[in-house]
């Protein structure tokens, strides 16, 4: 079991370093905090508005904490995971959808060609790439990583729920 926790605190740390990306590549670049300003500014430019850099950096930040708390084992980190995904889901759901400014159609399609895509595309992301992760299945790749996080979700769960001891008749508990 304590194999597993590690992978999972790794595929939770990895998970929110991608969601984080656009603001940690600049750093990463050697370039400063005024390019990571500039960078998720123009995110924000183009189509992003408060609600989903709300939502995004809420995503990141309860991401982190679930990952911290499941490093330790505290049973609090399902709870942390599970807030994260929350956001993340209506993220995902209402930019796929076109609901936060987002480039969809009344269809639920999204608009390669809409401004606030443009970013997405160049920055490789596989909701709007045409030909990206489960186009040849058939299925919107937004519900086969929400279906992934959930699994995740449900291994937290099992990894960090109480183990009780059973006591044998006559034994005190200290």
């Amino acid at each position: 079991m304590k194999i597993l926790r590690i992978l999972l605190v790794l595929a939770v740390l990895a998970y929110a370093g991608w969601l984080a990306w656009p603001f940690l590549s600049p750093f990463l670049e050697g370039a400063g905090m005024d390019a990571a300003a500039n960078r998720a500014g123009a995110e924000a430019q183009v189509g992003l508005d408060l609600p989903v850099v709300a939502l995004w950096v809420g995503a990141v930040v309860l991401y982190l904490a679930a990952a911290a708390l499941l490093g330790s084992g505290n049973p609090k980190a399902a709870v942390a995971y599970f807030l994260g995904f929350m956001a993340d889901a209506v993220l995902r759901l209402a930019i796929d959808r076109g609901g936060f400014g987002g480039g969809g159609d009344a269809g639920g399609k999204v608009d390669p060609d809409a401004p606030s895509m443009q970013s997405t595309i160049t920055e490789g992301g596989p909701a709007a790439a045409p030909g990206g992760l489960g186009a040849d299945l058939g299925v919107d790749p937004t519900w086969l990583v929400l279906g992934a996080l959930i699994v995740v979700g449900i291994l937290i769960v099992v990894v960090t729920r109480a183990r009780r001891r059973k006591r044998t008749p006559g034994q005190l508990s200290i």
